[in-house]
């Protein structure tokens, strides 16, 4: 599943997770592969300095986010970082998945995600960037500078729709989005 930052993979996650299947998603992963001490953290703290670790060591993710969502070089230097544990666990964790799908949370999603992470289908929800923005500001408390800086470091949807297979338009209410989901499932042959 991929979708830009305030488009609602949370709550969809959410809800998958709620009907009983197993969902591996990938900014819970970067918070798993980037505790204290752990080599994606160690690598952070060598490129951006100790500035960037918390009281408890632990990074701190608002300050490494007020840096590198306004500095492309330095959104770069994190991802070249972080991306390759990112993969490896989400890979580890599809091995040991049980059941008959597994579902993957993947914000960057790239068409190469396909092959390395073994994907038979991708969805992608989507919202205006209109609508992001104001999510971004009601549920995150984000300066409307900052969400449209983030939404600015991601891909458009128009990039987005020519990479996924179904598209989860998400500008209803909740129950509009349970129901094009379960739509979703239910082509898979899943009750």
């Amino acid at each position: 599943m991929a979708g830009g930052i305030g488009a609602g993979k949370s709550t969809v996650t959410d809800y998958l997770r709620g009907r009983g299947w197993p969902v591996i998603d990938a900014d819970d992963v970067a918070h798993d592969v980037t505790e204290p001490h752990r080599p994606a953290w160690r690598a952070l703290r060598d490129a951006f300095g100790d500035a960037i670790l918390g009281a408890d060591d632990g990074i701190d993710r608002a300050f490494v986010a007020e840096i590198v969502f306004h500095d492309p070089s330095a959104l770069r230097r994190l991802n070249q970082i972080t991306h390759g544990h990112i993969g490896a666990e989400i890979r580890a964790r599809l091995d040991h998945a049980t059941g008959p799908v597994a579902f993957v949370a993947l914000p960057l999603f790239k068409p190469e995600h396909r092959r390395v992470f073994s994907l038979t289908r991708v969805w992608g929800v989507l919202v205006s960037p209109e609508v992001a923005v104001e999510r971004l500001v009601r549920s995150r408390g984000l300066t409307e500078r900052d969400a449209r800086a983030r939404l600015a470091s991601q891909i458009s949807n128009e990039e987005r729709m020519s990479v996924v297979d179904d598209v989860i338009w998400n500008e209803g209410t909740k129950n509009d989005l349970y129901a094009r989901v379960n739509e979703l499932t239910s082509t898979l042959g899943l009750a």
